[in-house]
C-alpha cells in the first residue's frame, strides 16, 4: 500500500515541480532507491512526474498544485517492499527535503 505526504512550499508551483524533475538535483530530495531513476513527466500538461527504480520494486509519483494565496502544495505518493510505518516515514522525510531543494533553488536565482 503506497505512503502519502503533502507539503505546502512558498514557490511557484512551476519552480517545484521544475526542481522536483531537474536531475542535477534529484539526489538532494529522492530515496536512494530512486536517486538513479529519470523523471517521467505526465505530458498532458499537468505538473506530475513519476519515477520506478530500474532494479528494486520502489515508485514515487509526485503532483504539484498551485495554492490560491500563492505558493505550491507537492503531494506525493511512494510505494515500495516496506512496512508502511517505514514508507510513511520515508515519504515525509522525502518532501522534506524536497521543500529544502525548492527553497535553495528559489533563494538561488
Amino acid at each position: 500500500m503506497p505512503a502519502y505526504a503533502e507539503r505546502g512550499v512558498s514557490a511557484p508551483p512551476e519552480v517545484a515541480y521544475g526542481t522536483a524533475t531537474d536531475p542535477d538535483r534529484r539526489t538532494a530530495w529522492l530515496p536512494e532507491l530512486l536517486k538513479q531513476a529519470s523523471a517521467q513527466p505526465a505530458g498532458d500538461g499537468r505538473l506530475q512526474a513519476r519515477w520506478t527504480a530500474p532494479d528494486a520494486p520502489w515508485s514515487a509519483v509526485l503532483r504539484v498544485y498551485p495554492v490560491r494565496a500563492g505558493g505550491a502544495m507537492l503531494r506525493l505518493e511512494l510505494d515500495a517492499e516496506l512496512p508502511h510505518e517505514d514508507l510513511i516515514r520515508i515519504a515525509d522525510e522525502t518532501l522534506t527535503g524536497l521543500a529544502r531543494a525548492v527553497t535553495d533553488n528559489l533563494n538561488a536565482g
